[in-house]
Parts: structure tokens; C-alpha cells; sequence
């Protein structure tokens, strides 16, 4: 097995890792900050630490990635099979990074996966796509949405008769601990994700024969995800705290509790790599909903939806089309 081929692989799939980050780092706080519970750089800072924390809480979602997705590739063509499926992965959290829309970093390294596999001649473990990519994906922004309507119902319904001025102040407090627990969360099922791929990668050079979690793979996808959370996605943010509906502190507390809540018990009950950016996407839209459904814009709604379907496609395809350069240029 070509060295180069393995640490080039594990390379870019940490640079995978640091994209999700400043990607995804609108999921944990973009509520919290549209709301003004807490500062943008405090906000960051608070997520990257709980994304490193949540990083070491588990690996059934690393397990469901290495072993349920695509049948492992083995020598040195399967480590370009994985390189290719990051690339993939990494272009489309670019684009989508750019464009300020909330796509799925997730399905895109999903999309990735399948698209280079096709490609390089791999077989897709299809049941395994159904039922820990595809039925996820469809399932849990539903409900997202329906379980923050009924969140921000009960909050609504049990301070009914508060003082507005203390209910908005105490619901900023509570964000604090909601959106912490949304981005121990994120890192529960983001870190694992990228942990998968070095797994496979590690397997594929004969460096270990299960699935089990080597612990500076854990720390360095861990520090590459809170990095990348630093950095910061303010396009995304934008999008996820204003464009949607204009929130209330009760309204994130809301969705960042509902969406912190579906992500551990996917992770830990099924053991299922869902979308934080869907969960909570779904979440904030199903809160605002409470005020009205017309308060929700509805047009913005539309075009990240729209992008949550052509994620894993699109991903395939360039995963696909890097394939075949790197096998023109290196096999």
C-alpha cells in the first residue's frame, strides 16, 4: 500500500472534517445569536468546546458509516475511492458554503461515497443507504417540524400568563444550555462521521481489521471539527437565524431543544447518521410556525429543501468525475 495514498486520504478527510465545521457551526448557534443570547464569538467558542466534548460521547454513527454504506474497498484503489468520495464532499459544502444555503454536510459525504463507489467499481450496500441515509433524511425533518410546533405550543401554553419582559429574558439564559446542548450534539454526530471514513482508510492499508476507533483518530477529528466551528459560517448563519422567520428567544430555545433531542436519539438509539442542518432547519420552521404559518418565509424554505434533495446527487457526481481523473492520473 502507497503511504502517500493513506496520509493524502486522511488529510483530506480531516479537511472534510474542518468544512462541516464552518458549515455547520450555524446549526448550534445561529439562534442563539440571531436572538441575541449570546455574542457571535461567544457563541463559537461555546460550540467548539461542546463540539469537541461531544466528539468522545460514541461511534455507533462511525460503525454505521465504515460498515453500512459501501462494501470496503481494498488497496491502494480503494483509499482513491475514499479520496474522491471526500472531494466530492468537500466541493459540494463549498458551493453550498458560498451560495449561504444550509445543505447537508453529511449526505453530502454520503452522496460522495456512493458516487466514487459507482465510479471505481465498488458495490453500494443499497439497504444500508435506505435505511440509515435516505429514510432518515425524509423522516426527521418531519419530525423536526412537527415537534417544534408542539415544543413552542407547550412553552407557549405554560407561560401564558408570565410577565413577557421575564419570560423573553429567562428563555435568553435557557439558550445558552439549549444551544450547547445542540452543539455537544453536532459534534456526537459529525465527528463520528469523519471518523468512519479514517477507519475505512486505515482498514484498507491493513493498519487494523475491525471498527473499532484508534484514539488520536477521535482527537484529531474532534480539534478539526471545533476549528473548523470557530471559524465561523456567517453566510449560513444568516440564512438559518434571519432569513427564515425572525426569532424569539422562546422559539430557539424551542427548535435547539427539539433538534438537540432527535439528534441523540438517532445516535444513540439507531445509530443513524442524520443532518443536524436538517433537524434543526426543520425545528426552527416548525417554532416559527407557532406565530403564524404565514411568518414563516416559505420561498426560503423551499430552496433549502430543494437543496437537501440535490445534495447526495450532486456530490456523487463530482465524487464520480474526481474518480476518474485520479484513476487517469495515479492507477
Amino acid at each position: 500500500m502507497d503511504t502517500f495514498a493513506l496520509v493524502l486520504t486522511v488529510g483530506v478527510a480531516l479537511g472534510f472534517t474542518y468544512t462541516n465545521g464552518f458549515h455547520d457551526s450555524a446549526n448550534a448557534i445561529a439562534t442563539s445569536v440571531s436572538t441575541r443570547a449570546l455574542t457571535p464569538r461567544a457563541a463559537l467558542a461555546m460550540a467548539a468546546v461542546m463540539n469537541l466534548a461531544g466528539a468522545f460521547l460514541g461511534g455507533g454513527v462511525a460503525k454505521t458509516v465504515s460498515e453500512g454504506i459501501i462494501e470496503t474497498p481494498s488497496g491502494e484503489h480503494g483509499m482513491w475511492i475514499l479520496f474522491s468520495a471526500l472531494v466530492g464532499a468537500i466541493t459540494w459544502n463549498l458551493i453550498t458554503w458560498y451560495f449561504g444555503l444550509p445543505s447537508s454536510s453529511s449526505h453530502a459525504l454520503f452522496g460522495g461515497m456512493v458516487g466514487a463507489a459507482l465510479a471505481g467499481g465498488i458495490g453500494v450496500i443499497w439497504h444500508g443507504v435506505v435505511e440509515k441515509v435516505v429514510i432518515p433524511m425524509i423522516v426527521s425533518p418531519v419530525v423536526g417540524l412537527l415537534a417544534g410546533y408542539l415544543v413552542m405550543t407547550s412553552i407557549l401554553w405554560l407561560f401564558r400568563r408570565s410577565n413577557p419582559h421575564r419570560t423573553q429574558r429567562g428563555f435568553r439564559i435557557a439558550q445558552t444550555v439549549s444551544a450547547a446542548a445542540m452543539a455537544l450534539g453536532h459534534g456526537l454526530q459529525d465527528a463520528a462521521k469523519t471518523m468512519g471514513i479514517v477507519v475505512m482508510a486505515l482498514t484498507i492499508a491493513g493498519h487494523q481489521d475491525d471498527s473499532s476507533i484508534p484514539l488520536w483518530v477521535k482527537f484529531a477529528c474532534a480539534i478539526m471539527l471545533s476549528l473548523g466551528t470557530y471559524a465561523g459560517g456567517w453566510r449560513i448563519m444568516r440564512t438559518l437565524g434571519r432569513r427564515i422567520i425572525e426569532l424569539q428567544p422562546p422559539q430557539g430555545f424551542a427548535a435547539e431543544t427539539t433538534a438537540a433531542s432527535i439528534m441523540y436519539a438517532a445516535s444513540y438509539g439507531f445509530s443513524a447518521p442524520i443532518s443536524t442542518t436538517h433537524v434543526i432547519t426543520s425545528a426552527i420552521m416548525g417554532a416559527g410556525a407557532t406565530k403564524r404559518v404565514k411568518a414563516v418565509r416559505w420561498g426560503v424554505a423551499k430552496n433549502i429543501i430543494t437543496g437537501w434533495f440535490i445534495t447526495m446527487p450532486a456530490a456523487a457526481v463530482v465524487a464520480a468525475v474526481v474518480y476518474w481523473v485520479v484513476h487517469l492520473a495515479f492507477e
